[in-house]
């Protein structure tokens, strides 16, 4: 769960001199919150990608909880590859249908670090895990959660490979 629509051809000073608007654009590819894409746009110029994803932590711990929401509604829950097998499919399909009905929004869970071959079972163990926790402590994981998933595309965003 890493890209969503952040594009390879934008680097930081692209991002710093952008107008707003592109920039801001850019940012809801990595965050779907409208306030935190323009705290950080307003923000610019930064002078490296460390201080731009340390603006951006700061940003989101600083959300209201309608911007949180704004930003998990635009989420995706992981699913398997096509190929995984049906089983596989259906049991992930039933944690995912479980987690939103007791929480009411997508499971979000940041893969960084983990090989592409252990995304599967890191999502059904990390939904499995997370179904046990009470409501205000799942919205504490969940917002780690989306903070860790908007530092990967922001630094994917800016990075200039």
């Amino acid at each position: 769960m890493q890209s969503r629509g952040t594009s390879p051809i934008w680097d930081l000073p692209r991002f710093n001199g952008a107008p707003a608007p592109e920039a801001e654009a850019a940012l809801l590819g990595c965050f779907g919150s409208a306030a935190w894409a323009r705290r950080l746009a307003a923000h610019r110029p930064y002078p490296d990608a460390e201080a731009l994803l340390a603006a951006a932590d700061e940003a989101a711990y600083d959300l209201a909880p309608a911007d949180h929401a704004e930003a998990l509604a635009a989420e995706v829950s992981p699913g398997l590859r096509p190929d995984a097998p049906r089983s596989a499919h259906l049991a992930l399909a039933a944690a995912h249908a479980e987690y939103e009905r007791k929480f009411g929004h997508v499971f979000v869970i940041c893969l960084d670090g983990y090989p592409p071959a252990e995304h599967p079972d890191q999502v059904l163990a990390g939904i499995r895990a997370r179904l046990a926790h009470e409501e205000d402590r799942e919205r504490a994981v969940t917002a780690d959660e989306m903070r860790r998933l908007a530092r990967g595309r922001l630094a994917a965003l800016v990075s200039s490979r």
